[in-house]
């Protein structure tokens, strides 16, 4: 056997015991982290060591890792850890984790260098005070040796176990067939496209669409490279839950058509959704299924992992079986699951749990990003971040006494910036240093209080000082990939003194936060039906130069899909009026014609509401139905079982809503659909700024703020039409600018243009 873990990861497999404790304590950022490890090595004499890679083996186990530091004139090796506020209100079991990884790593320096005795430390930095505390032992080499052994002991019945799940998945997936009699029309070119990138190291963007199979034709070909030795492991990452859903079921395919598949494949859910005791804070004293959660852990691990399907409700079971917290469970199994199933957030936000798993075990993963045209707008929204004065206020109000004087300080930056200004919204070069300043000031204090008191702030006070870390952190990596603005409150009958002023920084370009996660991938697959045009999504999301370009002709034929364009109808906002009656014309001709299910894509709600005003005086008989704003699953359920349940009629929706993509409704449930619009984004100060911003960096800021964005939306919603090789339909775009040839150029090669 041969079986490589992490110093960090086996430690944490053998030394973590008792409660879950999830109650915040200020922790330092990863930034303040690495610079904390700086700041300790400047301090050390001439001849001090940083970062050593040790590595040493025991029983076909191999362990390595990184030690933070050695002193050779003081025989000395350190552990750092950086802290804020009291140390010893720092867990007991905290503790015992460092210490375990400090004498592990002792044990390697002794072995690598000949050692006979040393020194071991652990050195805990306060960022705050810039404080070392500092915690010695001093052991034999053969102490250590001991220590090291008993270690490995304890995770070795695991890692043998881990290691002939490894060669039996392996084999079983190299065996493994396609689980079809044959490739569908383009499965198979994408399929060999995915296996070539995982092969060479290399991402790949493809664009292929609906009915080729695309969820099969990414897992497949990556399962294939994990036989290979080529990965480790596969997170399949989905923006919605229909995404998470196709995912599972095509695993399950891959079951159904193998004798026997070990494969586990772990499904990560919200937390709001996995919780079982949503009225009850994640610590032991509160929660019956966070106290003794590491000691009941190794059980329900097992116990998870005895299956291969470990889903929401496997996970669920296994946790209750052994009276431990499913959300927190199925976080520790990620670290022993072969296809991760998850949402964006869990790779590429700020503080990823798989992303940090994939950097502290050093693994080989193959990430696969499905709808990945969602990825643009999703990860906007991950690193920008903004303040409310409102919530500002209401915070101040409650917060304890010592927080008074940061407070006041970062209320007057505040008030000064929102009297400075003459707009109501106003774009800065960047964040104004005093404002920063005053809120770094004010985030360390409120982490000094928690640190010595952590109950004395209340629920509310507490989010805006979230929001005010996020902020706070956005704005110390702020630069020409984001913006910096404030908005002012906008009733104009409030005193001045009283209007609200929104700090925004809002990021227009993810390119540079997401370039790092592809960097520690061994391949990324990023697909999507609408993926054009390529080069818009390569620049956005940072995607690398090397990385391939895939355009897989669909299964779909131009005599399936009658697209018309209604030339003599302008959707622009001051033709809006004038343009009513002919839409409504338009969908009840149509619907005379060839009745049957339809949808109706307007650019608003406001919009919506118009022509189904107008429908309903005009053509009573024909039946209509519309998405109504922040419906629920329930209604949204109902909205789409009209058409399942065939009751004809129209049902109006809004464009780049929740039924413009990821719905299914093949044959007869849907024949055609009306797009009422271009799709292209307001144009407002905000976006008008943003595009600005795309203008200086990729000279073309109409087309990649408006232009792009809107049409994608297009293509998805008449994408809902035509679903199946057997399905017929009709489009209708209605608008006089889709007979231009900039814009026509962005829709599918396929599709007739009538």
């Amino acid at each position: 056997m041969t079986y490589v873990v992490a110093v960090r990861a086996m430690c944490e497999f053998t030394a973590r015991r008792g409660d879950l404790d999830l109650r915040f304590t200020p922790a330092p950022t990863s930034l303040e982290g690495m610079a904390g490890h700086v700041t300790v090595a400047g301090r050390r004499a001439s001849g001090y060591e940083s970062e050593i890679t040790l590595t040493g083996t025991h029983r076909g186990l191999t362990v390595r890792g990184r030690a933070d530091g050695y002193d050779p004139a003081a025989n000395r090796l350190e552990e750092v850890k950086t802290h804020r506020g009291a140390l010893e209100r720092m867990p007991a079991n905290h503790r015992t984790l460092h210490w375990a990884q400090a004498l592990v790593y002792g044990h390697l320096l002794c072995r690598t260098r000949g050692l006979g005795e040393l020194t071991v430390a652990l050195v805990y930095f306060d960022i705050g005070t810039q404080k070392e505390t500092l915690l010695t032992q001093t052991h034999t080499a053969r102490e250590l040796e001991v220590f090291f052994v008993e270690q490995c002991e304890r995770f070795l019945d695991w890692a043998v176990q881990e290691e002939a799940h490894r060669a039996a998945r392996n084999a079983a997936l190299g065996a493994l067939q396609f689980p079809h009699a044959r490739f569908r029309s383009g499965q198979r070119e994408l399929a060999v496209s995915v296996y070539r990138c995982a092969r060479d190291g290399k991402p790949l963007m493809a664009q292929a669409p609906t009915g080729i199979g695309k969820t099969l034709a990414t897992i497949f070909p990556l399962l294939k490279a994990c036989a290979s030795e080529q990965i480790d492991r596969v997170f399949f990452l989905t923006a919605k839950t229909p995404g998470r859903a196709l995912a599972l079921d095509a695993i399950e395919t891959l079951h159904r058509g193998a004798e026997r598949l070990p494969l586990r494949t772990l499904e990560l859910v919200a937390r709001d959704k996995a919780c079982e005791h949503p009225d009850k804070a994640c610590n032991g004293d509160s929660c019956p299924l966070a106290r003794g959660f590491y000691d009941r852990l190794d059980a329900a691990r097992g116990t998870a992992l005895a299956g291969p399907r470990l889903d929401r409700a496997a996970v669920r079971e296994a946790a209750l079986a052994h009276d431990v917290c499913p959300y927190y469970l199925a976080q520790e199994l990620a670290r022993w699951a072969d296809v991760v199933v998850g949402d964006y957030n869990y790779y590429y936000d700020g503080s990823a749990m798989l992303y940090a798993l994939t950097q502290i075990n050093q693994w080989r993963v193959g990430v696969l990003v499905d709808e990945a045209h969602n990825l643009l707008e999703r990860a906007r929204r991950m690193y920008s971040a903004s303040l409310d004065q409102a919530a500002f206020r209401l915070a101040r109000k409650t917060a304890p006494a010592v927080l008074r004087k940061p407070l006041e300080r970062l209320q007057r930056e505040w008030n000064a910036l929102r009297r400075a200004q003459t707009d109501t919204y106003q774009v800065y070069a960047e964040v104004p240093g005093k404002l920063l300043s005053a809120a770094q000031n004010l985030i360390g204090a409120v982490a000094d209080q928690l640190a010595e008191a952590p109950l004395s702030i209340d629920d509310a006070s507490l989010r805006f000082f979230f929001d005010a870390m996020h902020f706070v952190a956005l704005a110390e990596q702020f630069g020409a990939h984001s913006i910096f603005d404030i908005t002012l409150a906008t009733d104009r009958h409030a005193p001045r003194d009283k209007t609200s002023a929104t700090l925004c920084v809002r990021n227009v370009i993810p390119a540079p936060f997401l370039a790092p996660r592809y960097a520690a991938a061994r391949t990324t697959v990023m697909f999507s039906g609408t993926f054009s045009p390529h080069h818009f999504y390569r620049d956005t999301l940072g995607l690398p130069e090397q990385t391939q370009w895939l355009e897989v002709d669909g299964p779909f034929r131009a005599e399936q899909l009658q697209v018309r364009v209604a030339a003599n109808v302008s959707t622009r906002w001051r033709d809006r009026e004038r343009s009513l009656v002919p839409i409504v014309e338009l969908i009840a001709r149509q619907y005379a014609a060839q009745p049957g299910n339809y949808l109706g894509f307007l650019s608003s709600f406001e919009y919506l509401q118009q022509v189904v005003a107008m429908m309903r005086e005009r053509h009573p008989q024909l039946p209509v139905w519309a998405q109504e704003p922040g419906m629920d699953e329930a209604a949204r359920d109902a909205f789409l079982a009209r058409f399942r349940t065939m009751q004809q009629g129209v049902g109006f929706a809004v464009l780049g809503g929740a039924f413009s993509e990821g719905v299914d409704l093949v044959g007869q449930q849907l024949i055609g659909a009306f797009i009422a619009t271009l799709g292209l984004p307001q144009i407002n100060e905000v976006n008008e700024q943003m595009r600005r911003t795309m203008e200086a960096k990729f000279g073309n800021g109409y087309d990649y703020m408006y232009l792009y964005p809107g049409l994608q939306k297009v293509v998805q919603a008449a994408g809902r039409v035509i679903r199946t090789e057997q399905d017929r339909g009709v489009v209708h775009l209605i608008d006089d600018r889709y007979r231009r040839a900039e814009v026509r150029r962005l829709l599918p090669r396929w599709w007739g243009m009538g």
